[in-house]
């Protein structure tokens, strides 16, 4: 039997939940006292801080996480460092015997993971991880040549084939109490002495109007999701002035709802069929697989072209005001502007509107991708390691089952098409207010005074010929 002194770990990292956490549940019923840490390690080699996005979302995730622990009579401790040696540190404090975690995937997490594991095996402590945050790990979906897959229809056609999704866990019971941590051990962090939340200025009331981050805004972002727009998601998912989306994507990244429970809600929801509609959402949670996958083969996919020969394109460094323009949205087009600064206000942008806001900058202003990423890694609320890279890398087109480059979104027509009456561009540019739903797409042709609103940054059609001779030099090169 275990002596009475022995304790546990549980490590939480992108899985901030309690529901369907198998590294929480395995600890609970093993029954020790436990520890549940988050550790904010911005030192081990490779890990890539934080935006200041996701920073925010992080402090409030992890408030409503300790919240949620401390009614189940336990707590959530909190430490800042290399995460290899505060394990150490903590399992010294604790006796720990047991540690618990659920995997990850990036290169530079699994070797520090890694590490850790080789560490508690020499002395004596178990440590068991899980699969909690992808529905199929990279390593189970290989071709039938053994390698990874580098299209999405037959990768998200072999996850399918295999074995049946598990079912999610429910939330223990009971959690043990904390240990007494020797009279050596440290505190744990308050989550305020992190400065996580912008000052001077606080620019984040945007996103405090809109997103809920915690396990019961994730909950609640599902249920009104299968009770709303799922079943139109095939076509409202495309236009940017409805909530036709689910916006599960920041829950997801963080790990407040498990793609098993949100599988799982679907097949309870549908038990005999599910609509066509919600099968284009679920193969949507596909995507994001298949953006992991390629990240764990392709572990630079934010540094380096997934395609090599885009490695001899010739990208332009763009002007400190072309760039801000962009930034800020004031490019004079109002559907690449409107997502623009839906991003800035909200932490988010529709997928429609950013294609074209990624399309415009990297093909009509010819920016190199990484710049691009490096923008939107700092202001999307939902933005990691693996789809931000991947969809930017889709885009330029030296992705894995690319968009080809010569595909250059018209952000005119994209938004004649889907913003007919303009809502989402009047939402977003009151500069527009006034015009009416057929010049709010191009407003340089309106023939009215605009308040403060510039025109075009560039000549579509002579930026696009730019384009299209550059792929060519590429091509011939």
């Amino acid at each position: 039997m275990a002596s009475p002194t022995e304790t546990s770990i549980v490590w939480l990292r992108d899985d901030l939940r309690l529901d369907d956490n198998p590294a929480l549940s395995e600890a609970a019923a093993l029954g020790l006292p436990l520890t549940i840490v988050y550790i904010l390690d911005e030192e081990s080699d490779g890990v890539r801080p934080l935006g200041g996005a996701t920073k925010w979302w992080l402090h409030h995730s992890l408030a409503s996480l300790s919240g949620a622990l401390e009614a189940k009579g336990s707590s959530l401790l909190l430490r800042r460092g290399p995460a290899e040696e505060i394990i150490r540190e903590l399992a010294a404090e604790t006796n720990a015997r047991h540690l618990f975690w659920n995997r990850r995937y990036g290169r530079p997490e699994r070797t520090v993971d890694a590490a850790v594991k080789t560490w508690a095996t020499e002395n004596g402590i178990q440590a068991s991880s899980y699969q909690a945050n992808l529905l199929f790990e990279p390593w189970t979906v290989q071709t039938g040549a053994g390698g990874p897959y580098k299209v999405f229809t037959p990768f998200w056609r072999a996850c399918l084939a295999g074995a049946d999704i598990r079912d999610p866990l429910q939330v223990p019971g009971t959690l043990p109490a904390p240990p007494d941590r020797t009279g050596n051990a440290q505190a744990g962090d308050t989550i305020d002495a992190w400065d996580l939340l912008p000052s001077a200025p606080d620019w984040s009331g945007g996103l405090a109007a809109v997103w809920e981050p915690g396990e019961d805004g994730a909950r609640h972002r599902l249920e009104d999701f299968l009770d709303g727009p799922a079943e139109e998601y095939g076509t409202g998912r495309n236009i940017p002035g409805v909530e036709g989306t689910s916006r599960l994507s920041p829950h997801l990244r963080f790990g407040e709802v498990s793609p098993f429970r949100v599988w799982r809600q679907i097949r309870r929801r549908y038990p005999s069929k599910v609509p066509a509609d919600v099968g284009i959402f679920r193969s949507e949670l596909g995507w994001r697989e298949f953006c992991w996958h390629l990240l764990y083969i392709n572990p630079d996919l934010a540094t380096r072209n997934y395609r090599p020969d885009f490695d001899r394109f010739e990208w332009e460094k763009p002007g400190k005001d072309e760039l801000e323009a962009w930034q800020q949205g004031r490019t004079g087009y109002p559907f690449v502007d409107a997502g623009m600064r839906q991003l800035w206000q909200t932490g988010w942008m529709h997928n429609r509107v950013g294609m074209a806001a990624a399309s415009f900058l990297v093909k009509n202003l010819l920016t190199d991708w990484r710049v691009g990423e490096a923008w939107f890694w700092d202001t999307l609320v939902d933005a990691d390691a693996a789809s931000n890279p991947a969809n930017w890398q889709w885009v330029a087109g030296s992705g894995a089952d690319a968009s080809p480059y010569y595909r250059i979104f018209n952000p005119v027509t994209q938004s004649k098409k889907f913003d007919a009456a303009g809502n989402y561009l009047r939402h977003y540019i009151p500069e527009l207010a006034d015009l009416d739903g057929k010049a709010i797409h191009e407003p340089w042709k309106a023939g009215v005074e605009l308040d403060g609103y510039p025109g075009p940054l560039v000549d579509l059609p002579e930026s696009r010929e730019r384009a299209l001779e550059a792929y060519q030099k590429l091509r011939d090169s």
